[in-house]
C-alpha cells in the first residue's frame, strides 16, 4: 500500500518501530551531506531534489532501497556496496540492522557533485521514475475511505 503522508516526518512516523529508525537514519544523512536539497513525499517515496530528482528513499516490507540519479555516482565502490544495482541506480538493504551509511554517503556527494557539474539535459522525472522501475500508476495514492453513516431516525423523517 502506498503511504498517504504528504511530508517525510509524517511518512516515518507511520512506519513500524525498526523501519522507522533505519529510514531516519538514512534521511538524515542525507539532509546532513546534501545541503541545498529539498525533501518531499512523491509515489510512496522520501524525495530529495536539486534542479530535479536526484535521490529517493523507500522502506519496503523487508528491506530499505535509496535511488539515485546520477549513473556515475556508484562507480568505484566494488564489494564495498553491498545490495547495488548499478544499471537502475539503486542500492536495496535488506538488513536494516547493518546499514551501511558510508556507501550512502559516498553515493549521495558524488551524485551532488556530478549534478553540480552537469551540462546539458538533467534526467526527467518520468525518465527517473523508468529507470528506478517504478510505475506511476503503481504508487498512486488510494482514495480516501469515505464512510457514511445512516441514523436510523432520519430514514423514518
Amino acid at each position: 500500500m502506498v503511504p498517504t503522508a504528504t511530508t517525510v516526518g509524517g511518512y516515518l512516523q507511520s512506519l513500524p518501530n525498526e523501519r522507522r529508525v533505519s529510514m531516519a537514519r538514512v534521511c538524515s544523512m542525507i539532509r546532513r551531506s546534501a545541503r541545498g536539497v529539498r525533501e518531499s513525499m512523491r509515489f510512496g517515496l522520501a524525495f530529495y531534489e536539486l534542479d530535479g530528482p536526484v535521490f529517493a528513499v523507500e522502506s519496503r516490507e523487508r528491506s530499505l532501497v535509496f535511488y539515485f540519479a546520477e549513473e556515475a555516482a556508484a562507480e568505484g565502490l566494488g564489494p564495498k556496496a553491498k545490495g547495488l544495482d548499478a544499471e537502475h541506480r539503486k542500492i536495496e538493504f535488506p538488513d536494516l540492522n547493518c546499514l551501511p551509511l558510508d556507501v550512502v554517503e559516498t553515493v549521495v556527494r558524488n551524485t551532488l557533485k556530478l549534478r553540480r557539474a552537469r551540462e546539458g539535459a538533467l534526467p526527467t522525472q518520468a525518465e527517473l521514475l523508468e529507470v528506478w522501475e517504478i510505475r506511476e500508476e503503481d504508487a498512486a495514492v488510494a482514495p480516501p475511505i469515505v464512510r457514511i453513516v445512516v441514523h436510523p431516525e432520519a430514514s423514518q423523517a
